[in-house]
């Protein structure tokens, strides 16, 4: 299987179109950003979650994908803060743990999983990229408060935080085998979309605020090798790995591989900005990250899938 660049220029045009459109209200209409990423981090991305497990009626099986990417993500994101934690400042290295261990799945990813995988391996997909969305507001968000505030501290901060409670209130009413009306799921259509657009928009809010101070070269540098050397080498060691213990689908592996290759994700700069830990580097590192992929992940997938044997 081939993926030419033209494939994800969609994507990325419609992400950059929402990063533009961000700058412009930040410059234009002096909206700040902080009260977004607090709406994001406390309402928005909670109540997406919620409404994607009421859709999706999770099985044992799924959920299972889900526990076992959450697991994998926050060990990667452990192993990079303790790597990187004498070599950076405490904010800089906070923000390369989180990074470390998500990535653009759901902004980014999902249309292109939509272009390349079947129906079947598009859910295997969601599931295990919502193991990472739970990762991002638990394990990666302790690991960004670290930076800046005492172990007591951050674990205040994540405990407050609602997705989690939202994830186990869902997981709770599939259990009971509770359907919401339809006017209430209707209602929370709006939610994913709004994510998307407000996501990408506090990207280019932050980058309006951007001087030539908040380039590091060698931070940037860093976030490019996690996001496109350490993920890639993870996750094709992951398929070999499946295919060696047990008859592995061929949709499991290439959403997983999927997951591998895709930019950095612009939660980095949503949780940097409610955190107060260096947004700006963080937004630079996220728009090369996403500047570079129409060249680089045709190039990975391609080698990948010819690795594995799914091509």
């Amino acid at each position: 299987m081939d993926l030419a660049p033209e494939a994800l220029m969609g994507p990325l045009l419609m992400l950059l179109g929402f990063v533009g459109l961000g700058w412009i209200a930040a410059q234009r209409l002096k909206i700040d950003p902080r009260p977004i990423a607090t709406l994001l981090v406390y309402l928005i991305v909670p109540l997406t979650i919620f409404r994607a497990l009421m859709e999706g009626r999770p099985s044992i099986d799924y959920l299972a994908l889900t526990l076992a990417m959450f697991l994998l993500v926050s060990l990667m994101a452990l192993g990079v803060r303790r790597l990187t934690q004498a070599r950076f400042g405490p904010q800089e290295g906070a923000l390369l743990a989180f990074s470390s261990g998500t990535g653009n799945t759901g902004y980014f990813g999902l249309p292109v999983a939509l272009i390349l995988l079947p129906p079947e391996g598009v859910t295997l997909y969601l599931f295990c990229m919502l193991g990472i969305n739970v990762y991002e507001f638990t394990v990666g968000f302790y690991l960004s408060a670290r930076g800046h505030f005492s172990v007591r501290q951050s674990l205040i901060k994540m405990a407050r935080l609602p997705l989690l409670y939202a994830f186990l209130f869902a997981l709770l009413l599939n259990a009971l085998g509770v359907t919401l009306p339809d006017a209430l799921m209707e209602s929370l259509d709006v939610f994913p979309a709004t994510y998307t657009l407000l996501g990408m928009m506090i990207i280019g809010m932050t980058l309006s605020q951007v001087t030539l101070s908040a380039w590091d070269s060698r931070f940037i540098a860093t976030c490019v090798g996690l996001r496109y050397l350490l993920w890639p080498l993870v996750m094709l060691a992951a398929v070999l790995l499946l295919q060696q213990v047990t008859p592995l689908a061929p949709e499991l592996g290439m959403a997983l591989l999927l997951l591998g290759v895709v930019p950095m994700a612009s939660n980095v700069v949503v949780v940097a900005m409610e955190l107060g830990i260096q947004p700006q580097k963080g937004a630079l590192a996220v728009l090369v990250t996403t500047l570079l992929a129409p060249l680089l992940i045709p190039f990975y997938l391609s080698l990948m899938l010819r690795v594995t044997g799914l091509g």
